[in-house]
């Protein structure tokens, strides 16, 4: 069995790596740079699940026969008050596919509004805690969880639903 995750970002890969590891050891995973072809701020569930599908189909479309995997982080608005939001996808051979979302939290209001001014939540958050790569790393998540919950554990999580979901679909008639 071959999964092929739709991103190189560290956080996304050693999220599917740990999972897919313990759930599927003899397996093969390879990972490829592909558009999410959303903005690079998606905003709402419905842009970042969007974009998780897009790179889950387009990181299947490299190989035949492959498992597609796509994760996205994006930002939501409830009310006034804005939150991080996280999607997954996976997309089998066949063309199934499995979706799931993961926890949400508030974002400062200063950092809701330069997301609002147009600019992207990564470049926010390094300039917000004064450092570089965030994103790549513990992710606005794990930096507004006090690193309780980074953003690879948000991502193990969405993986475990999505693993789940086509462990069922296997066992069910």
């Amino acid at each position: 069995m071959e999964f092929i995750i739709g991103s190189t970002n560290a956080a996304k890969v050693q999220a599917v790596e740990k999972t897919i590891t313990a759930w599927f050891p003899e397996t093969v995973l390879l990972k490829v740079e592909v558009s999410s072809g959303v903005s690079d701020q998606p905003f709402g569930d419905n842009e970042t699940q969007l974009g998780a599908m897009n790179r889950a189909m387009r990181a299947a479309a490299t190989r035949e026969g492959a498992i597609g995997i796509g994760l996205e982080g994006g930002v939501r608005m409830i009310g006034k008050q804005m939150y991080l939001c996280n999607w997954g996808v996976l997309v089998l051979p066949s063309g199934d596919q499995f979706t799931a979302g993961g926890a949400q939290i508030p974002l400062p209001h200063e950092i809701a509004m330069e997301i609002l001014r147009g600019k992207e939540l990564g470049p926010v958050i390094d300039a917000y805690f004064k450092r570089q790569g965030i994103r790549s790393n513990e992710g606005a998540m794990g930096m507004f969880t006090a690193r309780l919950v980074n953003r690879d554990q948000l991502f193990e999580h969405i993986m475990l639903l999505l693993l789940g979901q086509m462990k069922y679909r296997q066992q069910t008639p």
